[in-house]
């Protein structure tokens, strides 16, 4: 089963989708503010995005701008403008595929299917990220190394999602604070350090002490 969110200001197309997509078997929400797109996609931390273009406040090119900032996931475009100047700005702004409108139920269940194929590897295995035998399940926000299993607090899988994402990578702690919380309000920069220092305690339980690597004034990587 995997998380699907709509963004979609005509509410009855947004619902049709929503039931057919829920009929293959999997969880689904449609954005109800379309002011906080960002707000309600952290909270619900979905593993594909349908994003309509033509949208009140931020078209949909604003919001997938801000949503590759912060996330790799799979984002497919969809608009009743399906000539060749939006398909191609929809991709170029780091879309994975485009639905034109009228939607054809049948076709976004395909190209849903498909995208989540490439992305996930959908032949029975459950969604994960691996590095060096740690595999985090994108899931049950759960690592596991060895053996043993590690249960992640919300802001701690959020961290090392984004960090496993980018492995090799030095991610900033600016990065990791919108990924956090979005910074839509104030939060202290300690608040971020103690939670990489919690996670950090966790995993060096589990046995991968110096997973995570500070880099001073840059940020933090997983090497």
């Amino acid at each position: 089963m995997y998380r699907i969110f709509i963004v979609e200001d005509d509410r009855a197309l947004a619902r049709v989708m929503q039931r057919q997509i829920e009929s293959w078997g999997h969880q689904v929400r449609c954005a109800e503010d379309l002011r906080d797109i960002m707000g309600e996609f952290s909270a619900f931390e979905p593993h594909l995005v349908l994003l309509d273009i033509s949208l009140p406040f931020y078209n949909g090119y604003h919001w997938c701008e801000k949503i590759r900032a912060v996330s790799s996931v799979p984002v497919v475009f969809i608009s009743s403008a399906s000539d060749n100047m939006n398909i191609v700005m929809a991709m170029t702004m780091g879309g994975d595929d485009f639905l034109p409108k009228p939607v054809d139920l049948d076709v976004m269940m395909a190209k849903l299917q498909a995208v989540l194929r490439r992305a996930y590897d959908m032949s029975g295995k459950t969604p994960v990220l691996e590095h060096n035998g740690a595999v985090l399940n994108l899931n049950d926000a759960s690592l596991s190394y060895e053996g043993r299993r590690v249960e992640l607090t919300k802001n701690e899988f959020r961290i090392l999602q984004t960090l496993m994402e980018n492995k090799g990578k030095v991610v900033s702690r600016d990065t990791l604070m919108t990924r956090l919380w979005q910074m839509d309000a104030y939060v202290e920069e300690n608040t971020l350090t103690v939670n990489v220092t919690r996670l950090r305690r966790k995993l060096e339980e589990a046995g991968l002490a110096d997973f995570i690597a500070t880099r001073v004034g840059a940020g933090y990587i997983v090497g």
